[in-house]
């Protein structure tokens, strides 16, 4: 890691870096605007879960064809489309799935499928893809309002929707499998924030998502009256050390700075007050801000849940679902994002973002390729502040056009090469 400051607008010393030669795409981004929230109110209206996103691959493909692009359907769901000629200078990763969660935001254009909602942003993502995907090929085909005859455009941006980020490990594994990262020497992506106002960025150089893994404890043992414990094998007594012990214990075993974090969200066991029952079963997410730690503390939970369980005589049957390693923002990446930002909405727009403890399967890319992922914001000024993955999501769509600016904006400094 370089002596250079997380985040550039940050610091007084490190000046603002523009290109004259470049245009900017403002004026472009309006052309399509409407269209591409017409067509996230219409993939909003329509979620789809983890690699059921049929209807919005359809919809995908569809209006890339109406805007003359030829994009590629992924097996079963997904797709991605190259736009320009010559070998691929930049990828741009957006992820298209839904979640299986109950819509609360009262909007006409709220999910017609019960229970089922973009509660995560997904569509604003599709949509800043798409309208990038749109507004490339067009200044491409010298069809936009903005003048770029004095550049020359070589190479390919390839732009990916890719199925089923909501599914652990994560569709992107999918996508790799399936070869569309064959040949992408780099790759940026975005997530909607709803901390950061609209207009507003957060980027970070390493990492700025964490790995998130699922466990399921199963315990079995011999049930009976609650007026005689000491002939059972009290499931419900050792689910309830396990809930709390464990956690405390990891606390003690690896280095806190690491951010291991062991959250429990379901315990159930039993029925009757007066009955100890037979099984009982226990399910969280492991978390941690360090790719090392993910290792080693996965194999250290897996013992001390073991440990914890044995003194009360209980079967111990533990399922422990790896899920996604940290996404790890390089510092060009990072640059190359922070300077697009720049140049259409200027430096007191871009923030530090904080590491977040959530999980993001664009990890798995950004293994693959050198990358980075920033935080759009969504938030409507002085609005309320929503929380992902709850019902009444409610991102202020102006976040699409500002996506797509930036996007755009980074495309063409990756295609002539502008530092």
């Amino acid at each position: 890691m370089s002596e250079k400051p997380q985040n550039l607008a940050l610091s007084d010393s490190q000046p603002v870096r523009d290109d004259p030669g470049l245009p900017r795409i403002t004026p472009a981004v309006r052309e399509i605007l409407q269209d591409t929230v017409a067509f996230r109110r219409d993939i909003h209206q329509h979620p789809e879960l983890s690699f059921r996103e049929h209807r919005t691959t359809d919809q995908i493909i569809a209006t890339l064809q109406r805007f003359g692009l030829k994009p590629q359907r992924l097996e079963s769901t997904g797709a991605y489309v190259d736009i320009g000629t010559g070998p691929i200078v930049l990828g741009i990763r957006a992820d298209i799935d839904a979640l299986p969660v109950k819509e609360a935001t009262g909007l006409p254009y709220a999910s017609i499928h019960d229970g089922i909602a973009h509660a995560c942003g997904h569509d604003i993502h599709t949509a800043v893809c798409l309208g990038t995907a749109i507004t490339l090929h067009r200044l491409w085909a010298r069809t936009a309002n903005v003048d770029v005859d004095h550049l020359a455009l070589g190479g390919r941006i390839r732009v990916i929707f890719q199925p089923a980020e909501e599914k652990i490990p994560g569709g992107s594994l999918e996508v790799i499998k399936q070869g569309v990262l064959d040949g992408v020497p780099r790759i940026i992506a975005l997530h909607a924030d709803p901390s950061f106002d609209v207009g507003t960025i957060g980027t970070r150089i390493g990492a700025i998502t964490s790995a998130t893994d699922t466990v399921r404890v199963t315990l079995t043992g011999r049930g009976g009256h609650t007026s005689r414990p000491q002939q059972t094998q009290d499931v419900v007594y050792a689910l309830a050390q396990i809930a709390a012990q464990v956690p405390a214990i990891l606390s003690r075993r690896i280095d806190v700075r690491s951010g291991v974090q062991l959250t429990w969200g379901h315990i159930q066991s039993g029925h009757a007050p007066n009955a100890i029952p037979t099984t009982g079963h226990l399910a969280g997410t492991f978390r941690t801000l360090d790719a090392d730690a993910w290792e080693t503390g996965a194999q250290l939970l897996d013992e001390v849940i073991g440990q914890v369980a044995a003194p009360y005589g209980v079967k111990v049957a533990l399922e422990h679902v790896r899920g996604v390693p940290p996404v790890v923002n390089r510092e060009a990446e990072t640059d190359l994002i922070e300077d697009a930002t720049r140049f259409e909405l200027g430096s007191r727009n871009i923030e530090l973002a904080p590491q977040s403890m959530g999980g993001e399967d664009f990890a798995w890319m950004t293994k693959e390729v050198p990358g980075a992922m920033f935080r759009l914001g969504t938030r409507t000024p002085g609005g309320p502040t929503f929380d992902l993955h709850q019902g009444d999501y409610n991102p202020d769509e102006r976040a699409i056009g500002v996506g797509i600016q930036i996007f755009t904006q980074a495309a063409l400094r990756a295609l002539v090469g502008a530092p």
